[in-house]
């Protein structure tokens, strides 16, 4: 999971799973790949091993991670679908509202915003 910087706002498990959300979304984690163990996760990154299994358990509830006994966590075979169709929603609805107002409000049309980016920034 490389280096991880844990946010003082928001609790630890909550950090953990969206950076399990982020590889999958990435293609790091794919679907039949395993979690790394509870107990590996909590000792790379000195946290309780509760912290762990309780963003374990989210992914599990939300079916993006499935348990099999004796083994550990998986990635679920939908979980990539599932979570690119609850980006691309949160996304429309969060995201993009404000994308569109600060299109409207520098006055931009949509051939300008379909050119590749200029490096220097000015024309």
């Amino acid at each position: 999971m490389a280096n991880i910087q844990w946010n003082e706002g928001a609790p630890i498990y909550r950090q953990l799973k969206e950076r399990v959300i982020a590889m999958m979304l990435d293609g790091v984690l794919k679907p039949g790949d395993a979690l790394p163990s509870v107990r590996q996760v909590a000792a790379d990154y000195q946290l309780n091993p509760i912290t762990v299994s309780r963003a374990y358990q989210e992914l599990a509830d939300e079916s993006l991670v499935e348990k099999r006994r004796g083994l550990g966590m998986f990635v679920t075979e939908e979980a990539s679908k599932k979570l690119l169709a609850n980006e691309r929603e949160r996304f429309l609805r969060e995201e993009w509202p404000l994308v569109l107002e600060r299109i409207q409000r520098l006055g931009l049309a949509l051939d300008q915003l379909m050119k590749p980016a200029r490096n220097g920034g000015g024309e």
